[in-house]
């Protein structure tokens, strides 16, 4: 049998008295990363039994709005590009990333840079 190793990635969320997140973290120390903090996440799981996707997404409520808009973006462009990984679809892929810049041409997100 080959050797095989074990990794972990934890999620730390602080909640306040209403359950809402005041603090994220994460850490996978395989990847360099140790309770690093972050304002948001999205975790997308696949059930193969039920076919379908389970989700945890989660926001610190001192997220701000101009930075969620920024992290949505960035989101639907690296979706983009994982599925054109593992799946070799160029064409869609691509029609992805449009509407991914129209998403943020809509939102004027780069305009003031």
């Amino acid at each position: 049998m080959a050797d095989t190793h074990r990794s972990k990635i934890e999620l730390n969320i602080e909640l306040d008295e209403n359950k809402i997140p005041e603090t994220l973290s994460w850490t996978a120390e395989d990847g360099g990363v140790a309770d690093t903090a972050t304002k948001a996440m999205l975790l997308s799981i696949w059930d193969p039994e039920a076919k379908e996707t389970l989700s945890i997404d989660l926001w610190t409520k001192d997220m701000p709005v101009d930075e969620m808009k920024l992290f949505f973006h960035q989101t639907l462009v690296r979706m983009a590009s994982t599925f054109e990984k593992a799946t070799q679809e160029t064409e869609i892929s691509g029609r992805m990333r449009d509407f991914a810049a129209y998403f943020a041409e809509q939102l004027k997100l780069y305009d003031e840079r």
